[in-house]
């Protein structure tokens, strides 16, 4: 096939309502495509921290549903609620807080029917596992650093934890 039939075939496939175009000339094969299918790159979103995008702060509610009188009647006059105590503020946590030193979720037994790795009250040594915590389904065994008395387990099993979220209180020796 010589190159004023090929150009003679592109001219022929431009003017006409044709999309696409094949032939085949002894050993030779052409193929001819009017519009391409076109190729869009997206530049990547925003990166989050934790892979996560923020999320949005909930939308405010009123504290009591707002009556409207019937047509006719007098409104009700606005019932005036006493100021609510401040909560009282925690007690101070004394010792050291042991932190979750990655993102996942907190087991605080090696098995769902197991006894607790630690307790309140009990003593531990460096070395000693305190919990587990799950992360892409690896479990990462966090020891404890220090030796001391746990005061206080501040997460429930399960939970899902954030890096360095307190995770223990311990009074170290």
């Amino acid at each position: 096939m010589d190159l004023d039939r090929i150009k003679e075939l592109l001219r022929i496939v431009a003017e006409s309502g044709v999309s696409e175009v094949e032939i085949e000339d002894g050993d030779l094969r052409l193929i001819v495509r009017k519009n391409a299918p076109s190729v869009t790159v997206q530049q990547p979103g925003p990166a989050y921290p934790f892979g996560w995008p923020p999320m949005a702060a909930p939308l405010p509610v009123p504290a009591a549903p707002v009556a409207y009188p019937a047509p006719g009647m007098q409104a009700p006059a606005p019932v005036q609620e006493p100021p609510a105590a401040a909560p009282a503020a925690p007690a101070p946590k004394v010792g050291t807080e042991i932190r979750a030193p990655i993102v996942g979720t907190y087991y605080g037994a090696p098995a769902p029917d197991a006894d607790p790795y630690v307790r309140p009250g009990d003593r531990v040594k460096p070395g000693d596992v305190l919990c587990i915590i799950e992360a892409m389904k690896l479990m990462n065994e966090v020891e404890c650093e220090m030796s001391g008395t746990i005061l206080e387990v501040l997460v429930e099993n399960s939970q899902p934890v954030e890096f360095d979220q307190p995770l223990f209180v311990i009074d170290p020796d």
